[in-house]
């Protein structure tokens, strides 16, 4: 009967430790720290290593804030930053559009940065579509493909196919 209870004992302890490892391995992917790049009126542009999970007000915030000239209704504070994130701030006056365009100069709307307003131009997007995309984006994280959106409420294929062409997915 001892050898019986050995075996048991040999046989559960294994499972035991395999139950323990695989959540580890699950958060591996989510790094600690995120590049952010600040531009435009801020007084202290540049490249800020962020906390994962941070906002947009606080890469400002160590950035030095705004300057006087910043045009701060075109910036989502409460937006979550993300790695590679580039956030424009445009002077008051200048075409609110500014932080929706990539540097090489196309003029797609960046999905993941992208203001109620700038995704309001987009084809087929009114404000409760745009309102719904922001939503699910702070929501559920940045959309990794296009095909992402369709997983918004009110966004089918029709939809995502009238205005594809016009966005930047990272």
């Amino acid at each position: 009967m001892n050898h019986d209870n050995g075996v048991d004992k040999e046989v559960a302890e294994p499972a035991d430790v395999q139950k323990e490892e695989a959540p580890d391995s699950e958060e591996d992917p989510l790094p600690d720290k995120v590049m952010v790049d600040v531009k435009g009126e801020i007084a202290d542009p540049g490249v800020y290593e962020m906390e994962t999970g941070s906002r947009v007000n606080d890469v400002i915030q160590l950035a030095g804030g705004f300057t006087q000239d910043a045009d701060q209704s075109t910036v989502n504070l409460a937006q979550k930053v993300r790695d590679e994130m580039v956030v424009m701030v445009p002077k008051s006056g200048e075409a609110s559009s500014a932080s929706a365009v990539e540097d090489s100069g196309d003029a797609k709307v960046r999905i993941n940065d992208a203001t109620q307003d700038e995704i309001e131009e987009l084809n087929g997007i009114g404000p409760s579509k745009a309102a719904a995309i922001i939503q699910y984006r702070d929501e559920n994280g940045y959309f990794e493909t296009p095909d992402d959106l369709l997983n918004v409420s009110g966004i089918g294929e029709k939809t995502l196919a009238s205005f594809a062409d016009s966005i930047q997915v990272p």
